[in-house]
């Protein structure tokens, strides 16, 4: 899922390609794309994109008004498909449910797609009555690697060259006032994460959310996830917060790794 797998060119088909790159298009940002949209935002030209959307909308997987184009429900068959499938979120789910039982707090399990990480199991509860936070989400959802908790785990577990190559061709965007976007400062605290082996993300994602990660082992020593913890600064100070649930994340990770 994190790197492309490698293909001899007579078995790449670009068709394809070019259909998922139009449905992907299609995000919180632009939730309603028109042809020009879609051929902007998928790098393929308009008549390309014009005919990949009707298409799309042909078998279901895009609704139309006949200018602008939407997702239908039937896309929820193929994140269903994963998490009904996938070996990762089955294993996980009932340990995030029992964690959250323990603290009614919200946990996650993440793993990364590029310059995003996505939730592929979660437990996530209302804190004391309070909404469920911006930060909670949804399966599925993907966020900014270098600005969030898990994204830094995981990146501080890829071989220094793949490292570089990952800071050279992603950009880190600004989110509040604490993001770090300077390369060389991101690579300094992946530097800490990984010596500490977990990491503490205050505020850099979204104000108000602090959230803490561990990276999750398989028996062969890769990482092949994170699981984090999400609060608030007004409902757990930060040193609590590390003193007092990274050990509850560290036994998760520790019992979940025979298993992976």
């Amino acid at each position: 899922m994190t790197d492309p797998f490698p293909i001899a060119p007579d078995d790449f088909i670009a068709g394809l390609a070019k259909g998922l790159a139009v449905l992907e298009s299609f995000d919180t940002e632009r939730q309603r794309l028109n042809a020009t949209m879609a051929a902007e935002r998928s790098g393929i030209t308009r008549t390309a994109a014009r005919r990949h959307l009707l298409t799309l909308t042909h078998l279901g997987y895009l609704e139309t008004d006949g200018s602008h184009f939407w997702l239908a429900p039937k896309v929820l068959r193929l994140s269903g498909s994963y998490l009904a499938s996938a070996r990762l979120p089955r294993l996980v789910q009932p340990v995030l449910y029992r964690l959250s039982a323990q603290t009614q707090l919200s946990f996650s399990c993440v793993v990364r797609d590029g310059s995003e990480v996505v939730i592929v199991a979660r437990s996530a509860l209302h804190e004391r009555g309070q909404r469920l936070m911006a930060h909670g989400l949804h399966l599925g959802s993907r966020l900014p690697a270098h600005a969030t908790s898990t994204g830094r785990v995981l990146l501080a577990s890829l071989a220094p060259a793949d490292l570089e190559q990952w800071l050279a061709s992603h950009a880190l965007r600004r989110l509040t006032a604490h993001t770090v976007t300077d390369a060389a400062a991101l690579r300094a605290v992946l530097d800490e994460v990984r010596r500490q082996d977990f990491c503490l993300a205050l505020e850099e994602h979204e104000l108000a959310v602090q959230a803490l990660a561990v990276p999750l082992r398989n028996m062969q020593g890769h990482t092949v996830a994170a699981l984090n913890i999400v609060t608030t600064p007004q409902r757990m100070a930060p040193e609590t917060m590390a003193t007092e649930l990274l050990a509850l994340l560290q036994e998760a990770a520790r019992e979940l790794r025979p298993l992976l």
